[in-house]
């Protein structure tokens, strides 16, 4: 699988890693990695180590994703980019709104 979820011992934070490529084919699985109602998360990781490639609907996708967890999440973060990632990131100003390190 390219996409995988992990919570924290505590269960307070999300991390979602995305392998390869971060596309348009990773919609569903992406939604469903942040749409556990199970656990009470109040931060989100997203963890691009090994992501060489991101379009923009990948861009709508953490957007969409912010929006909908924002009454529930403090904290978001991208963390990890490969330098070619972090440019798109930088280019479409999204250090507004997530944490990028």
């Amino acid at each position: 699988m390219s996409l995988e979820k992990e919570f924290s011992t505590d269960g307070k934070q999300l991390t979602i890693f995305i392998e390869e490529k971060f596309d348009f084919s990773k919609v569903q699985d992406f939604r469903i990695a942040y749409n556990d109602q199970t656990k009470k998360f109040t931060s989100v990781v997203i963890n691009l180590q090994k992501t060489e490639y991101m379009d923009s609907s990948a861009l709508g996708m953490l957007l969409n994703m912010h929006r909908s967890l924002s009454d529930q999440v403090t904290s978001f973060k991208i963390v990890k980019c490969r330098p070619q990632v972090l440019k798109i990131l930088q280019i479409a100003r999204f250090d507004k709104k997530f944490e990028i390190l």
